[in-house]
C-alpha cells in the first residue's frame, strides 16, 4: 500500500484518487498577482485566516451551518474527534497527500462542496489553557468512499498546520471537526459553471468536477482557469488533463508566473481577456466560482466579508459583468 501511494503521488493522480486506492487495498505568488501567501495560503477551503482558540467552542460561532449532519456523519459540529493518518505522500515539491483512516463500514458523506475542520495544538497561553491552530481543508476524496479520507495540502515552512501535518508519521492522529458547508452543488443546477482556482484553491473545485463527471444525468458545461506559480505548482495536473481529454463537458486553462522551456499554456495573471475568452458569459444560467489565496480574490471578484458572508462583488468578474448571484466565493 504505501509503495504504490507514494507512485500514484509522483504520478499525480492521473484517475480517480478514491477509486485507485480503493483498488489497491479492499513568500510566494500566485497568478501574476506577488501575493505573499505563507501561511494564509494553505486554507484548502478557501477561507483566508487562522486563529488561536483556547476553547475548541469557539469555532461553531463562526461554522454554525453545519449542525443538521449531526445524524448522519462520523464527524460532528459539536466535537472534535480523532482520526488516523493510515499513509502520506509527495505530490509536489511543497505538497503532499494524505489519507486518514477510520470504520471501513462508515462514511463521511461530505455534501458537495464542503470542507473539514482540522485543529493542532500550538502549546499554552498565559492561564495554562491549550491553544490550537485550526484550518479549514476540503477532501479530495469520493464523499461516498468508506473508511477514509484524503487531503490534498500546500505545506509552508512559515505555516502553522501544515508544517504540522508533515509531521505526523503513520499512526498518528488529528483532529477534526465539521462538516462546513459551502456551496451545495445539486445536478444541473446551472447550464455552465466557470472556476477560477489558484494553487490549493482547486480542492473545492475538484469535488465539483468529480461530482458532476460522475454522473451521467448530469449536463453541466464546465470550465476552469488554473493559475499558479510554475508548471511544478499545478497540482493534480495529470489527473485534470485525463478528465477533459475523456469529458467533452469540461475544459481547462492553465496560466503559470514562471513559465518552463516547454511550457505550452497561459503565461501570467488571469486577466479580464482570459476571463472573457475562457468562462461562461453572464446569464442566468450561469454560476461562477473563485477559490484562492487573498490577493488573487481581491482582484478576480473581491473577499468575502469579514462576517464570511459572500461580501461585494469587485474586481474582473464584476468588469465583465457578472453579478453577484452568478458568482461564489469559496
Amino acid at each position: 500500500m504505501a509503495q504504490f501511494f507514494r507512485r500514484l503521488a509522483r504520478a499525480s493522480t492521473p484517475f480517480s484518487v478514491s477509486r485507485a486506492f480503493k483498488n489497491d487495498q479492499r513568500k510566494s505568488k500566485l497568478g501574476g498577482f506577488g501575493v505573499q501567501y505563507g501561511a494564509i495560503a494553505a486554507l484548502s477551503g478557501g477561507i483566508s485566516y487562522y486563529m488561536y482558540f483556547s476553547s475548541p467552542n469557539m469555532v461553531i460561532s463562526r461554522f454554525n451551518s453545519c449542525g443538521f449532519y449531526l445524524n448522519r456523519l462520523l464527524i460532528q459540529c459539536d466535537q472534535w474527534i480523532e482520526f488516523k493518518l493510515h499513509e502520506k505522500a509527495r505530490v509536489s515539491h511543497n505538497s503532499e497527500l494524505f489519507r486518514f483512516t477510520f470504520d471501513p463500514s462508515a462514511k463521511l458523506g461530505l455534501d458537495i462542496a464542503s470542507c473539514l475542520l482540522t485543529r493542532a495544538p500550538m502549546g499554552e497561553d498565559a492561564e495554562g489553557k491549550k491553544k490550537y491552530v485550526i484550518r479549514p481543508y476540503t477532501p479530495i476524496s469520493d464523499p461516498d468512499a468508506k473508511g477514509y479520507f484524503d487531503l490534498l495540502i500546500k505545506v509552508y515552512p512559515e505555516g502553522k498546520m501544515s508544517p504540522y501535518l508533515s509531521s505526523l508519521n503513520r499512526g498518528d492522529v488529528v483532529e477534526v471537526k465539521g462538516p462546513i458547508e459551502k456551496l451545495r452543488y445539486t445536478p444541473n443546477m446551472k447550464k455552465h459553471i466557470g472556476m477560477i482556482a489558484g494553487g490549493s484553491g482547486i480542492t473545492p473545485m475538484l469535488q465539483i468536477i468529480e461530482a458532476v463527471l460522475r454522473n451521467p444525468d448530469d449536463n453541466t458545461q464546465l470550465s476552469l482557469l488554473y493559475a499558479n506559480i510554475s508548471p511544478d505548482d499545478i497540482l493534480l495536473k495529470t489527473k485534470l488533463d485525463i478528465l477533459e481529454a475523456s469529458h467533452p463537458n469540461l475544459k481547462i486553462f492553465y496560466t503559470v508566473d514562471t513559465p518552463t522551456n516547454d511550457w505550452r499554456g497561459g503565461v501570467g495573471y488571469i486577466s479580464k481577456d482570459v476571463i472573457v475568452k475562457g468562462l461562461p458569459g453572464p446569464s442566468k444560467d450561469t454560476l461562477i466560482l473563485v477559490c484562492g489565496p487573498p490577493g488573487m480574490m481581491e482582484h478576480i471578484s473581491g473577499e468575502k466579508a469579514k462576517d464570511w458572508t459572500q461580501g461585494e462583488l469587485k474586481g474582473l468578474l464584476k468588469d465583465a459583468g457578472y453579478t453577484e448571484d452568478m458568482v461564489y466565493k469559496f
